[in-house]
């Protein structure tokens, strides 16, 4: 009687395991380069983004979510970490996270430790300018593509090695300058998958129908679509899909006024391009090129998601799958005079986030609660009903759930983020608050005394365009955000800091 007692306690164990396994989720994790929420689903009028806006409606869209810093790497460490730059001490594109964190635990790590198998296509962590992916994440290798890539030879200095290849294939780091400069844009008629973005949804494909064909483990796949970012390579068909007249040029294009002089940029990697001059101002037909390449990149990025989403609709897979859309940073497009990212204001931090959740998030809700990068961590263990993580890095997100059950509530009051920068040959660090109507920056070097800081404040309520930083001017507000900013540990200087810790 106790054989036949302990073989049933078995079976019953067996079932409910496999039971336990046929209800965890399937994670699509979808990171998209240096994407901006200039598509329809958040007004964008010239967007032509059909397949992100029905994503969009698929579940919750997150109207102000911000990136914890507005450059690659680190960007991507803080989603695949959950740590901000801040607590982890890494601000640079060549420094890997585990020079900080040698024992950390990566969101994929984690779920690949609790039975799913994990694997990276595409670009999900940054590799170039000396850094590289990580193993430890996936159960295979991560499938690599071309960040930089062209089909034509004269685009491409006639076949030679261009600075940002070198850039992102880690080839002559000490040597860039003597490279020649390949092209910003590229039009060609070519199909989808010429382009690294078109391949990358070729084998998210095969990755989804191995999942439909092996039921007994869950998949997390990250898909690492790699346009907009620089050069605008996209097929001609995506080009022509744009009316070129039609892009208005940024209607400011000077720095906000009384804004600290070291804060803002200009042209940024722009300068590795042909025919971008060294030095500003381009001209206007150049500034609409390049408005013009960026939209027909993300129109390119558009229609593969759109083939991704098809083939988890006719696997039956969608049900079952978590999905998240993130965009690892924004993108300046002429505005205050500026290009590409590397700052703390608006339009290099804002980003596109979608969550879908399925029999949690409700289709086709949005929410004005204030999102960053590291909650994505959080949010995905608790939607896949997972222990909470707790480290060994510093965990720095909080799980929107709440917020993805009811679009009304809030689970924090304001999103935090940071760059660093030099001041007077010094290095300073511009830690960040955005609520809902204003943003704080304080400079200064970590440690030191809070009367040695620069101050910017802008008023999105009254000046969305940040034309004028009002920090003089409204005492009583910074007076207000510097309380919640001083919640915030100091921030950890970077490695060269570490041991010289700067006067200033």
């Amino acid at each position: 009687m106790k054989y036949v007692f302990y073989t049933l306690a078995l079976g019953a164990c067996a079932f409910t395991s496999l039971q336990a396994a046929a209800d965890r989720p399937n994670v699509l994790l979808i990171c998209v380069d240096d994407l901006k929420p200039n598509m329809g689903c958040y007004g964008d009028a010239l967007a032509k983004t059909p397949n992100l806006d029905r994503l969009a409606a698929r579940g919750m869209r997150f109207d102000l979510a911000y990136c914890n810093q507005a450059v690659c790497a680190p960007s991507r460490n803080n989603l695949l970490l959950g740590s901000r730059s801040t607590s982890l001490g890494i601000y640079s594109l060549s420094e890997n996270f585990r020079t900080a964190v040698p024992d950390a635990v990566t969101l994929p790590q984690y779920f690949m430790n609790n039975g799913w198998r994990t694997e990276a296509i595409g670009k999900i962590l940054h590799t170039g300018h000396g850094n590289h992916d990580d193993d430890a994440s996936w159960s295979v290798p991560a499938i690599k593509e071309k960040v930089i890539e062209y089909l034509k030879p004269e685009n491409s200095a006639n076949g030679q090695l261009t600075r940002e290849e070198a850039f992102f294939t880690n080839q002559k780091l000490g040597n860039i300058k003597s490279l020649p400069r390949g092209a910003a844009w590229e039009m060609a008629d070519v199909p989808d998958n010429a382009y690294a973005d078109g391949r990358i949804a070729d084998a998210g494909i095969q990755r989804l129908r191995f999942a439909k064909e092996n039921p007994g483990q869950p998949l997390f796949l990250a898909l690492g679509f790699v346009k907009p970012h620089l050069p605008f390579t996209a097929p001609k068909k995506y080009w022509d899909m744009h009316d070129r007249a039609a892009f208005p040029l940024a209607s400011r294009d000077l720095p906000p006024e009384d804004a600290p002089s070291y804060a803002g940029k200009t042209l940024g990697e722009l300068n590795n391009y042909d025919p971008v001059p060294v030095d500003p101002p381009l001209t206007e037909d150049m500034q609409r090129t390049l408005i013009h390449g960026y939209y027909s990149a993300v129109s390119f990025v558009d229609a593969q998601l759109g083939r991704v989403l098809d083939e988890l609709d006719r696997l039956e897979l969608a049900d079952k799958t978590l999905i998240v859309l993130w965009g690892d940073h924004g993108w300046h497009l002429g505005d205050h005079g500026m290009w590409t990212k590397h700052t703390n204001y608006e339009q290099a931090n804002r980003i596109p986030l979608f969550i879908v959740a399925p029999g949690v998030t409700q289709a086709g809700s949005a929410t004005k609660q204030l999102a960053e990068t590291v909650d994505v961590f959080p949010t995905l263990v608790e939607l896949a009903h997972l222990p909470a993580f707790t480290g060994p890095q510093p965990t720095d997100g909080t799980s929107l759930v709440p917020v993805l059950r009811d679009p009304a509530a809030r689970v924090r009051d304001h999103a935090y983020h940071a760059f660093p920068r030099q001041r007077q040959g010094k290095p300073v660090i511009g830690r960040a608050i955005r609520t809902e109507r204003y943003r704080l920056v304080e400079w200064k070097n970590p440690g030191a005394a809070p009367d040695t800081a620069d101050l910017e404040l802008y008023d999105y309520q009254d000046d969305p365009l940040e034309t004028h930083n009002l920090a003089m001017t409204k005492p009583e507000v910074v007076a207000e955000l510097r309380v919640i900013l001083n919640r915030h540990p100091e921030a950890v200087s970077p490695p060269n800091q570490k041991k010289k810790p700067s006067k200033n």
